[in-house]
């Protein structure tokens, strides 16, 4: 009798380790496939992580021109710009964007735009200029078309970089104001340049503020003008 009794205590037992074990199995699987992280964002599926590639990219194509054009300042300015890069990187990271990711802003039309925004064939290029500023009107912004149109296609995204209202730019030298008017909510910022970067237009953060869409890194429909 106590034979019989021993063998259905381990049974029993066995029984009770068997199913602990299913059950722990399943609770892993529910607690692994709960806790599975989403994937990343690439900058083609989401404009919050287009902007922030493009503010990547410039970033690190000014550190890259500084590194292979160094002057008595360079040093300094790729010091600041790493921090900005950093900076970036953590907004993606905190955005759902794939940490990393770099995009160049697309210039398509700045070859042909230094000869329009220099001035010195201001005569040949003015007459064709209130033509490209009209649309400008057409948001309601009556000051709108009171500069020189540049840069006409290009977006505008941020540099990252703290401080007072301010841009960096690649084709206007510091001491230009330039007005940025986002085109989609009719707002618009007057900056001075302060700094050089990759982009026609890049505005600090303050700046970028000010024209921003919530949630948005990136102006698609912007108008850039040379005020001064």
């Amino acid at each position: 009798m106590s034979r019989r009794r021993t063998l259905g205590t381990k049974k029993k037992i066995a029984l009770l380790v068997s199913a602990a074990t299913v059950a722990g199995g399943g609770a892993f699987v529910m607690a692994s496939t709960s806790n599975a992280a989403p994937t990343p964002k690439s900058a083609s599926e989401s404009t919050v992580c287009l902007g922030l590639a493009t503010a990547l990219g410039n970033n690190q194509k000014f550190i890259a021109d500084q590194r292979a054009n160094p002057d008595a300042q360079s040093e300094a300015r790729i010091a600041n710009r790493e921090a900005v890069v950093a900076e970036i990187k953590r907004k993606q990271e905190a955005s759902g964007c794939t940490v990393g990711e770099s995009a160049q802003d697309s210039q398509t039309a700045q070859p042909s735009q230094p000869a329009q925004s220099a001035q010195p064939p201001a005569a040949s290029a003015q007459p064709s200029q209130p033509a490209e500023s009209a649309p400008a009107g057409d948001t309601g912004d009556g000051a709108a078309a009171s500069g020189q149109q540049v840069c006409n296609g290009s977006t505008v995204t941020l540099s990252g970089e703290g401080g007072a209202p301010a841009a960096s730019s690649n084709q206007f030298p510091a001491g230009t104001k330039l007005k940025v008017t986002n085109l989609d909510n009719n707002k618009s910022t007057t900056v001075e340049v302060t700094s050089v970067s990759g982009s026609c237009a890049l505005l600090n953060n303050a700046a970028f503020e000010q024209v921003r869409e919530p949630g948005k890194f990136l102006i698609r429909r912007a108008l850039i003008e040379k005020v001064g």
